[in-house]
């Protein structure tokens, strides 16, 4: 579409109130899909005086008034890059990857390069190119950029479709090392709770009620506590939700150790006993390592099973615990 940098008014009438955003957005829009309008809201091209909207589902009141913004278009292929990959496990049909802490997945606003995408082009070559997707060829699901560990990247739309596939059927096994504040009363226990944006901050998600967000569940194993400062737990996910791990665990008052967006309270009496405790209340990142991921080649169709050990800063964040 002819549209560059475009911002459209819609000012809701009668009818509208009531109705999904994306609903009366895509009435008052018929040039756009109502995809494309979901889209948008997600990414948060969507404002009410100034206030952001990421809610699709949102009700719409009579007489609102709404911008939506309509980003310029861009060149949507990644370009190669060279950059070095720790590779598990690689053929004709798939590759599977160690990320590390601070690579983001896939191009986006304000990490247009030096992606994993970027990498996979340079290392595949061309053949990758547009599996899936043109802007995330191959990839069939994600890590956040500070969370480290194994992924998986289709090299084929077959192999592509399949995985996806399994991958919504959570077939595929997935199990995080994870370092909480504080240790869990219950030794393990399941986390249930749906998840959606935050009413208080529409950037972060939260766990929300009945009728709103996603179901999601992570059953945990505490593996070690690190006297009553914090513990090392396993995580494992009956859903894939964004920030899944990270919202349960503060949900129930154990925030992951250096989160910068649902930690940031925790950690603060420890940090006043010392270098360590200082230390560790500093740590640069979330501690999440996806650690384990298991499924089915979807070709040979045998079964393959990773392990990833623990990166260097969570190495030395645990011998840090081990002496407050």
């Amino acid at each position: 579409m002819p549209f560059t940098d475009k911002m459209i008014a819609v000012r809701a009438g009668e009818a509208d109130a009531g109705q999904r955003l994306d609903r009366v957005l895509a009435r008052h829009l018929p040039l756009l899909s109502r995809t494309r309008l979901k889209r948008l809201i997600e990414g948060g091209q969507v404002t009410e005086e100034g206030t952001v909207l990421r809610e699709p589902s949102l009700r719409v009141r009579h007489h609102q008034n709404f911008v939506v913004i309509l980003p310029r278009i861009e060149d949507a292929a990644p370009v190669a890059q060279p950059i070095t990959l720790q590779i598990h496990f690689e053929d004709a049909h798939l590759i599977v990857i160690d990320k590390p802490a601070g690579m983001v997945v896939h191009p986006a606003p304000g990490n247009p390069d030096r992606t994993l995408v970027n990498a996979l082009l340079a290392h595949c070559g061309a053949s990758l190119s547009g599996i899936g997707g043109v802007r995330r060829p191959g990839i069939v699901h994600r890590l956040d950029k500070d969370t480290s560990g194994l992924m998986v990247v289709a090299k084929t739309e077959a192999a592509h479709q399949a995985l996806s596939r399994d991958f919504a059927a959570r077939r595929i096994q997935r199990a995080y090392s994870a370092f909480v504040w504080g240790v869990p009363a219950a030794p393990a226990g399941e986390i249930a709770g749906n998840i959606g944006r935050s009413s208080q901050n529409r950037k972060k998600m939260a766990v929300v009620g009945e009728g709103r967000g996603k179901p999601a569940i992570t059953r945990y194993r505490v593996e070690r506590a690190f006297n009553t400062h914090a513990a090392q737990i396993e995580c494992r996910l009956a859903t894939g939700r964004t920030h899944q791990i990270r919202v349960h665990c503060a949900h129930i008052g154990h925030p992951l150790i250096g989160d910068p967006v649902y930690g940031t309270r925790a950690g603060r009496s420890l940090a006043r006993t010392g270098a360590t405790g200082a230390q560790i209340a500093a740590f640069p990142r979330q501690a999440l390592h996806a650690r384990l991921l298991g499924f089915i080649h979807p070709v040979g169709m045998r079964v393959l099973e990773f392990e990833s050990p623990l990166p260097s800063d969570l190495r030395v964040l645990t011998r840090s615990l081990e002496r407050v």
